[in-house]
């Protein structure tokens, strides 16, 4: 299968990338790391292919998937995996720069990613969309508004696409659970050890998506095991 993935430079995106390529499927993906991605470029040749991509810029965004899709076919797979968290604190002492952070790469980067890998996928009535949703996009908690904000948009979001897309094909929000990542960490750092790692959790979140299909169109499902 040919996979893309977003925000493969660290966290789930990048221990996903890797479980896949392991099972044998091609993985592209995109992340704002430089570094992270020319490591990744070294480690994993072609089919395989990595770019650096903010995917909050439409513009960028249009580039890399015009660059993906020239030569090659529509993904089988398309997850939207990049996200960021806002700085911990009540809603009102959110500055509306970090909140507009959150919001644009959250919600409008997987709208961008969509616009612009999805007619591909359209056009040939197959493949399976992704969007990493989070238990705070069910529930809320304190001091994460924005972030919560953003993953319920992300529920909806995906909903509303999964009635738009043709028989054969699936939009799933897919809620990880709770993992131990550099993002859990930046919001509860003391408690973030005791949760699985980002390459156990891949062991079993690879398998689960790779069986995904139009059975699933619509259905918030999450990652079972992980729930925290």
């Amino acid at each position: 299968m040919k996979i893309v993935i977003t925000g493969v430079t660290r966290g789930l995106g990048r221990a996903l990338a890797k479980k896949f390529i392991a099972l044998g499927h091609t993985v592209i993906g995109c992340g704002r790391s430089g570094t992270e991605i020319f490591d990744l470029r070294m480690d994993h040749g072609a089919p395989h292919d990595f770019m650096v991509c903010d995917v909050a810029l439409d513009a960028k965004v249009a580039l890399w998937a015009a660059k993906v899709l020239e030569h090659d076919t529509a993904p089988d797979i398309l997850i939207n995996n990049a996200g960021v968290m806002n700085p911990l604190g009540p809603l009102w002492m959110q500055s509306d720069r970090e909140f507009t952070k959150v919001v644009d790469v959250n919600v409008r980067g997987v709208a961008n990613v969509i616009r612009h890998f999805v007619p591909a996928m359209v056009a040939k009535k197959k493949g399976v969309i992704v969007n990493l949703s989070s238990g705070w996009g069910r529930g809320v908690a304190p001091e994460v508004a924005p972030y919560c904000a953003t993953k319920w948009a992300i529920e909806g979001l995906t909903k509303a696409l999964a009635e738009e897309l043709p028989a054969g094909m699936a939009a799933v929000p897919l809620n990880p659970g709770v993992i131990d990542t550099d993002m859990l960490r930046a919001c509860w750092a003391e408690g973030a050890a005791n949760h699985p790692k980002a390459e156990a959790w891949a062991e079993v979140a690879a398998p689960f998506i790779l069986k995904l299909g139009a059975k699933d169109n619509g259905r918030s499902l999450s990652v079972g095991g992980f729930e925290g």
